[in-house]
This record gives structure tokens, C-alpha cells and sequence, in this order.
């Protein structure tokens, strides 16, 4: 019955973004009788793979009734990858050729090429009404220390783990499960993972680093286990070297049925959850439910979405925000057509509407009934409760990310741990 909802949520959705958008009022400017046509403006918008937005079928369909409201601009899409999408990205911004419009989340659009002083500013974007509806805790995550605004915020989503229900009912792991709250103790979470290894499954879950992608989910998992933290509260420093997180890393590198794996990203973990071969999966959200159903039919278990295991009952998860950039390519036309798009994409309810709903996550401002009756939504909607803070905007967040997985594969390669730690900050921060 869950995969059928799953199913049907997804062709509601691919209905939402293909489907005639209604066409908005002629935008003041337009053209009259006596009004002289707009320069032809072409803009490059390339896109990461945000939950449904990574399909670009999808997204030129949300583009087309722009085309429509303004046919003097002209986008041209590409959709890149976590896994070289940042190499992209930086090889066309060494040419001089950085995309016009980029589709991402403050780490990168504020935290990286925004510090590094290639974005434009769109604080003036941030003065609308419709600006002002933001949550709170989404537009602090999007200005940096002088008030800069490098991104325009247009879904959220809050980060979670996966369970195979079947294989945990069938092993005797279940009981250690509050299956109305979603959550677990790190004592739970310890006497399922030796429940399901009794049980016969030789990989229950895996420590995936190979790379940077989907490394929300490693992070959270370990400093959710013992309280840790990974950065401080300001979000100036990275402070991951302590006795908490050493303690998760030194528990999780001696555990029966978890495995470090050096080759695999975290596309690679979903894919190896999917296939029924791990019994959870670290690397989830609601729109990996939606596509990876339907993407394999086959499957034949049903997912049950979790928080990760902490032991205070201080659920810490990480949160996804997901917007606009416009880089500063030196050409002011081009600045403020990326403008125009981002408020048509964003203002106008309708079209905002559509575009939160083929990324299958969420908005970031109050917009009533967007998945009434949805019972999907609505489960991993309470997830949002336990979302911690966006840290992901400390300095030095790239490098900081090499870092971390550089030292899971130290760890999973019989490092000690509490260098492997030392070494993470270290490197860390002397990024930052």
C-alpha cells in the first residue's frame, strides 16, 4: 500500500511540473503599441540534482512558461552531478565562462563562490513582501557576516535515514523502534544492528566514503550518536575533535554489520539499500522515497523513514536549503534578466507552487494545503521538528568536506580514530 501512494505522489507531482502552468499577468514593462522590444538577453542556468529538480525534463517544463511571460530571455539548461558538478563548475568559472544562473544550496552559492566574491548580491531581491514570508531560520542561512545575499531560497527539505521494515521485523529488530515518533536511542540503534547480524545480514549498514556525496548522512549519524557537534555555535570553526564524536567514530568502526566503504558515495549506498542488499540506509529524504520506487519496480520491502540514533533524545538532523545564484559575469544585463527569473520563479504563487512541488520537498514559506491529504508528505513532514542548525555555511566548507571523508577512510582502514579526528579539524579549519 506505501509503495502505491509512493507511486501515485509521483505522478502527481510529474503532473504538477509539465502540466499548462496558468499564465501570470503580463509583467510591468511588457511591451505595448508604442514600447520599444527588449534586448534579447541569453542566460545559462545550470541546475545540481535537487530531489525532483535533477531531471531536466522537469525543469524545462518550469521554464517554459517563463519563455512564455518573457520570450526576450533565453535559458539554456544543464544539469549536473554531486559527483563532478563541482569539478564543472570550477573549470568553467577558470575559463571565464561561470554560468549565468546556478541551482544550489547556501554552501556552495554563500559559503564558497559567494566568499570567494563571485556571486552577485541579491539583497535587493530580499525587500519583497513575499521575501519577508521566509522562515526565519532558512534566511539565516542565507546572508553571510556583511549582509550579503547570494542565493534566493526556493525549497527545504530536512535530511533523514531509512530502514528495510521487513528485514528488521523478520530479524527481531523491530521492538528497539518507536514506530510512531520515528526515532531511536543509540542503545536501539546498537541492539538492531547485533539483532539483524544475528539475524544472517552480514552488511547492515554502511559508512560510505568515497567522496563527498551524500555526506549529510555520515555526518549526522555520528554526531548525532553521542550528542557530538560539528562546528561551533557561531559557525566560525569547526570543533568535531571531542570525546563525543571520537567515541561515535570508535563505535562505528568496531561494530558487527557496519562497513566502511572507501568506493562508494551515497547514491552508491541508496542504490545498495534499494537492492534490499544493507538493512538501512544513511543517506535519505523524501524525494529518494519517490524516485527510488519508482525507478525500481522490483523492490519489494517497505521503507520506513528514521531519525538517526542519538543517545540524549536530542534529535540534531540536517537540514537542506535549496535556491538561486546568479554569478557576476560582469554583464549587468545579464544580472538583473537572472533577477527577473528568480522573482517569477518565486513571487508568483502559481509558478512557485509548481516548482516546490516537482522537487518533491518543501517550501520555504507558508503556502497553504501544498500536500493536503498527502500521507507521505505528511510522515516526513515531522521530521522537520528535529531539524538542527545549517552549518554548512562555516568557512572553509569545501575543503572541510574533503576532509571529512578523507578521515572516514582513514578510520575504516584501521587509523585511530582519535587522530583521524584531530587531523579532520585540523585540516578543517586551516582550510577555513
Amino acid at each position: 500500500m506505501r509503495k502505491f501512494f509512493v507511486c501515485l505522489l509521483a505522478a502527481l507531482l510529474l503532473l504538477s511540473a509539465c502540466g499548462p502552468a496558468a499564465e501570470p499577468d503580463a509583467p510591468a514593462g511588457t511591451p505595448g503599441p508604442e514600447t520599444a522590444e527588449p534586448e534579447d538577453v541569453g542566460l545559462t542556468l545550470w541546475t545540481y540534482p535537487v530531489g525532483g529538480l535533477g531531471s531536466g525534463s522537469t525543469v524545462s517544463s518550469l521554464l517554459s512558461s517563463f519563455q512564455r511571460a518573457y520570450p526576450h530571455i533565453h535559458i539554456t539548461l544543464r544539469t549536473v552531478d554531486y559527483q563532478t558538478g563541482d569539478q564543472e563548475v570550477e573549470e568553467a568559472i577558470g575559463r571565464g565562462e561561470a554560468p549565468d544562473l546556478i541551482f544550489e544550496g547556501p554552501e556552495r552559492l554563500l559559503a564558497n563562490w559567494g566568499a570567494r566574491g563571485l556571486m552577485a548580491d541579491l539583497s535587493d531581491l530580499w525587500q519583497s513582501e513575499t521575501a519577508g514570508e521566509i522562515y526565519g531560520s532558512v534566511a539565516a542561512a542565507c546572508v553571510n557576516g556583511s549582509g550579503a545575499h547570494y542565493i534566493y531560497p526556493l525549497c527545504m527539505t530536512t535530511h533523514c535515514m531509512a530502514i528495510n521494515r521487513d528485514l528488521f521485523e523478520a530479524a527481531g529488530a523491530w521492538q528497539y523502534i518507536d514506530e510512531e515518533t520515528h526515532t531511536w536511542s543509540t542503545e536501539d540503534f546498537i541492539a538492531a544492528v547485533a539483532a539483524l547480524r544475528a539475524y544472517g545480514i552480514e552488511t547492515v549498514g554502511i559508512v560510505y566514503c568515497g567522496g563527498q556525496g551524500g555526506d549529510q548522512g555520515t555526518r549526522a549519524l555520528v554526531t548525532n550518536l553521542y550528542s557530538g557537534s560539528f562546528t561551533d555555535e557561531a559557525h566560525t570553526r569547526y570543533a568535531f575533535n571531542s570525546p563525543e564524536n571520537v567515541r561515535a567514530l570508535e563505535l562505528l568502526a568496531g561494530m558487527e554489520g557496519i562497513r566502511f566503504a572507501p568506493d562508494m558515495v551515497g547514491t552508491d549506498e541508496i542504490d545498495a539499500f534499494c537492492r534490499g542488499e544493507t538493512a538501512m540506509c544513511f543517506c535519505w529524504n523524501v524525494a529518494n522515497e519517490v524516485t527510488q520506487v519508482i525507478n525500481n519496480p522490483n523492490m519489494d520491502f517497505d521503507i520506513f523513514p528514521m531519525t538517526f540514533p542519538t543517545d540524549d533524545g536530542d534529535f540534531s538532523l540536517q537540514g537542506g536549503i535549496w535556491g538561486f545564484g546568479v554569478f557576476d559575469n560582469g554583464d549587468e544585463a545579464k544580472i538583473e534578466a537572472a533577477k527577473t527569473f528568480i522573482r517569477f520563479m518565486t513571487e508568483d504563487t502559481t509558478q512557485y507552487t509548481q516548482a516546490v512541488l516537482a522537487s518533491s520537498f518543501w517550501p520555504v514559506r507558508d503556502v497553504p494545503n501544498i500536500y493536503e491529504n498527502d500521507d507521505l508528505m505528511t510522515e516526513y513532514f515531522m521530521f522537520r521538528q528535529y531539524m538542527g542548525d545549517y552549518y554548512q555555511v562555516t568557512p572553509g566548507w569545501a575543503q572541510a568536506r574533503t576532509a571529512w571523508w578523507t578521515m572516514l577512510q582513514q578510520i575504516g582502514a584501521g587509523g585511530s580514530v582519535p587522530e583521524a579526528a584531530a587531523a579532520f579539524e585540523s585540516a578543517a579549519n586551516a582550510a577555513g
